[in-house]
């Protein structure tokens, strides 16, 4: 049994390689950019093409985004691997309390993932007016004259 789930884990695997598509790192860039290609200094965290302080928050949407996908991805895959774990248990009480074990763990921590970002929600459209900026995080840049 464990073979199978370990060549069903491989395929998964090479599976995703062959079909990968290219993606960025960064969710946001650090220069932003017109149509022309001309980069705008006001929404920019870049002077002359040095970060500054404001890069931070490029760095911090990236670490938000990047942690969100990856608590989902796993919590997905502790969803799989207890789905597989109770289909194959076979009758086995101690295979399905750990496969009942997985699903609800796996379950509880997709409730408290939802209910984190609920509150935040909440306290946005409670207390800060409702703009959807509490995930942001803004640094002033220097004021122009």
């Amino acid at each position: 049994m464990k073979h199978f789930i370990l060549g069903l884990l491989f395929t998964g695997v090479v599976f995703s390689f062959l079909t990968s598509m290219p993606v960025s790192a960064q969710v946001r860039d650090w220069e932003v950019r017109d149509g022309a290609g001309n980069i705008i200094q006001d929404k920019s965290c870049t002077v002359d093409g040095v970060p500054t302080l404001q890069c931070l928050e490029v760095v911090y949407d990236n670490i938000l985004f990047l942690a969100s996908s990856l608590v989902l991805l796993v919590l997905f895959a502790m969803l799989v691997y207890g789905g597989i774990l109770f289909i194959t248990a076979f009758g086995s009480a101690e295979k399905i309390e750990q496969a009942q074990n997985t699903l609800k763990w796996a379950l509880i921590g997709i409730g408290l993932f939802a209910a984190s970002y609920l509150i935040l929600f909440i306290i946005d459209q409670a207390f800060l007016g409702g703009a959807g900026k509490i995930f942001e995080l803004h640094i002033p840049g220097p004021s122009k004259p």
